[in-house]
């Protein structure tokens, strides 16, 4: 597509109140790629005062002028690029927060719970031309200061406000792929910079101390277990179907998933031991009556009784299950491998884990 050179002037009409619009003139005309219409004007949904009554109303109209030549330098630069997205009016107006609602759909847990921060934000109604470089600040602020959407009482941690714009921001980046925002806005926002919290875990010793506890909801001690053996995930444990079972070429145990945190398809060997605490072969799912809440007070309770006094949660099992593999010598590649990580560089700080208790063991022994 030839693309004939275009100026782009700001103009000014007159409008009822005493108001005056500013709008952007093309000439000649450009062709919008959508409706392959040819448009010369741009109104800019701003207003100026028509005359100005004070120095307050002087200073505002300045600004809106500034605010439409910066505009309008945009849009020069869009021409020379031969982008028209701006002409689509129609995409500017599309319903963003439904947009989000369906992303959700093939997405994990986390990604409805910043749908319901950002819903909350915006108050139930957001625009694609709405979502603009200070709407996205704002947001980060937002989730610096909220409130837990269960427990209303409690902020949001800084982790959780990281986790949770690191995700808006991917949404940002499909939108802007998927052509639906004219500027890819992730260029000028800053993340939310995590703090380093202790990673918890089990040693083996307290893993057979755990085991040899009774527990008061059996499924929910065979869950934990399994994850202490295999590394697997609350929400892939919960998941798990008898389907998913096989024999491995070496004639081992081994299941395949498709984890739901990172979709990763993998092939995983389980032990004999990892098996048998799945009980009765069957159908459907393998832990069937497992729920998230039993990970809660009665995880507690359990470790509470088994003398367990570290702050334990189910994910600290996938914890115990890397630290105790790297401890025993598994390279950390195929422990990474394991815990279906896409880089091994997240499989490190396991690594580092370890070498602090091997400071520790040494540390042990004096001679003094």
């Amino acid at each position: 597509m030839t693309h004939t050179c275009t100026k782009v002037t700001v103009r000014q009409r007159a409008i009822r109140n005493d108001k005056i619009s500013l709008y952007l003139d093309y000439y000649p005309a450009v062709r919008n790629p959508e409706t392959m219409q040819m448009s010369r004007r741009e109104y800019l949904g701003i207003y100026i005062y028509a005359h100005p009554k004070n120095e307050m109303e002087r200073e505002f109209n300045n600004d809106m002028l500034n605010k439409a030549e910066a505009i309008r330098c945009i849009r020069v630069q869009s021409l020379i690029n031969e982008e028209f997205g701006f002409l689509d009016k129609h995409k500017m107006k599309a319903d963003f927060l439904a947009y989000f609602a369906k992303m959700t759909r093939s997405k994990d847990q986390k990604w409805k719970v910043v749908y319901a921060h950002f819903s909350n934000f915006v108050q139930g109604k957001c625009s694609f031309g709405e979502v603009n470089v200070d709407l996205c600040k704002r947001f980060r602020t937002y989730l610096l200061n909220a409130k837990q959407l269960k427990h209303t009482r409690h902020k949001v941690s800084l982790n959780s406000a990281a986790g949770y714009y690191s995700t808006f921001r991917g949404l940002l980046k499909i939108a802007y792929r998927d052509k639906l925002l004219r500027e890819n806005i992730n260029d000028f926002l800053d993340k939310i910079e995590c703090q380093d919290v202790k990673k918890e875990y089990l040693t083996l010793d307290e893993v057979k101390q755990l085991a040899a506890t009774p527990c008061d909801i059996p499924v929910l001690k065979a869950a934990s277990l399994f994850s202490c053996l295999t590394g697997l995930r609350i929400s892939d444990i919960m998941n798990l179907q008898w389907s998913d079972f096989g024999i491995a070429p070496d004639h081992g145990y081994c299941i395949r998933i498709r984890t739901q945190k990172t979709k990763t398809e993998a092939t995983l060997p389980i032990s004999h031991e990892a098996f048998e605490l799945c009980g009765e072969v069957g159908t459907g799912k393998v832990f069937k009556g497992l729920s998230r809440s039993m990970i809660n007070y009665p995880l507690k309770n359990w470790l509470k009784q088994a003398k367990i006094n570290k702050h334990i949660t189910f994910h600290c099992f996938r914890h115990s299950f890397a630290t105790i593999q790297i401890a025993a010598g598994t390279d950390i590649y195929t422990v990474s491998k394991m815990l279906t990580h896409r880089n091994v560089s997240t499989t490190q700080i396991y690594a580092e884990l370890v070498s602090e208790k091997k400071r520790e063991s040494a540390n042990k022994i004096s001679l003094k």
